[in-house]
C-alpha cells in the first residue's frame, strides 16, 4: 500500500473512497491504464472507454468498467463530479480498509473490458 506521502487518486472518506480519475471516452478499449499525475500535482486513476461522451454514455460505461475491475456492484459507485467533463470524482460506498485493497490491487494488474 502506498505511504502517506505518495499521491494517490485514492482518498478514504467515512462513506468509502474517492478516486479521482481522468477519463478517455472514444478510444478502442475500454481499459484501465494506470496513474497519471496532473499539473496541480496530484494524481489521477487514467482510464479509457469506448462509448461516447453523449447522454452519459461515456459516464457509464467508466461505472461499468471499474465495477467490474473492482468486483463491486455499479450502484456502489456514485460519479460526485465532473459528469461533463473528463475529470471526475467518483465515490466508491463501502469500508474504505476493505476496498483500498482492492482498488490499489487493480493497479497492479491493470483490467481490460
Amino acid at each position: 500500500m502506498p505511504s502517506s506521502f505518495e499521491p494517490s487518486p485514492f482518498t478514504p472518506t467515512p462513506q468509502g473512497v474517492r478516486v479521482r480519475v481522468r477519463l478517455t471516452p472514444k478510444a478502442s478499449a475500454d481499459r484501465i491504464d494506470g496513474v497519471r499525475a496532473d499539473a496541480a500535482g496530484g494524481v489521477a486513476l487514467k482510464v479509457a472507454v469506448t462509448a461516447v461522451p453523449e447522454d452519459g454514455r461515456a459516464n457509464a460505461a467508466l461505472i461499468a468498467l471499474l465495477a467490474k475491475a473492482w468486483r463491486v456492484p455499479k450502484t456502489a459507485i456514485t460519479l460526485v463530479a465532473g459528469a461533463g467533463n473528463r475529470n471526475k470524482t467518483l465515490l466508491v460506498a463501502g469500508d474504505p480498509q476493505g476496498l483500498l485493497p482492492i482498488l490499489l490491487g487493480a493497479l497492479e494488474s491493470p483490467r481490460r473490458g
